[in-house]
């Protein structure tokens, strides 16, 4: 894979730079938000873009929003020695695909990439729709009526589980089964944060309730589309 590693610890930048080289990837690395951005826009197409939440100019939250401002759609795993679940949040509108915080172990970060890349170019689902909502998984389009919705890796596997099985009540733990690489060490309340990303790009600018509660479980989708 081509992998951009926007980081300004010099140290933490050319250790990812090593490890993912010796996994066999080519590597490019910006230690400032304005030369990440440049490559980010400019110098892919990238696979997998890591992305540090503090960055010297536009942050890792700036260089996301630009990049989906853009059209690129490219998979963004977000680097952060925050921690908590606001951050999580932001750093998921602004629309990044996964979040790990420092320190983490490189095996780990290892198979995040790896999941992001299978998530975004090895779907075999076809297209699904409920009422005027489609999605193409495989394309990674998503769209309501005429108007595009652009979706991250992440929301766009947890809105394939829920349109898979319209009507159907599925739960948390069965969405992170499917969607996230090491989910018994993830706590499936992360499923609510993704769906609430959801609801806001595919529900609120339409009026619509597509995506349900259903207490105790998890979630339904709507088979009209709400």
């Amino acid at each position: 894979m081509r992998i951009l590693v926007v980081e300004d610890e010099e140290g933490l930048a050319e250790s990812l730079r090593r490890g993912l080289s010796a996994d066999g990837h080519v590597v490019d690395v910006a230690h400032d938000g304005h030369r990440g951005l440049d490559l980010a826009l400019a110098g892919g197409p990238y696979d997998v873009v890591l992305l540090d939440l503090m960055l010297p100019g536009p942050g890792g939250h700036a260089i996301c929003t630009r990049m989906r401002a853009h059209g690129d759609t490219t998979p963004v795993l977000m680097l952060t020695a925050k921690d908590g679940e606001h951050d999580e949040a932001e750093g998921l509108d602004a629309g990044a695909d996964d979040y790990l915080t420092k320190p983490f172990s490189f095996v780990v970060l290892a198979a995040r990439i790896r999941a992001l890349a299978r998530r975004a170019g090895a779907s075999g689902r076809g297209v699904l729709q409920a009422g005027d909502l489609v999605l193409d998984p495989r394309g990674r389009r998503c769209r309501r009526g005429d108007r595009d919705i652009e979706l991250t890796a992440r929301e766009l596997g947890v809105l394939a589980c829920l349109m898979e099985q319209p009507g159907r009540a599925v739960a948390k733990q069965d969405i992170l089964d499917e969607v996230w690489d090491t989910p018994q060490h993830i706590d499936p309340n992360i499923v609510e944060v993704y769906v609430s990303s959801l609801r806001k790009k595919i529900d609120a600018p339409f009026g619509r309730r597509s995506i349900l509660t259903v207490h105790g479980t998890g979630y339904r989708m709507a088979p009209d589309g709400g």
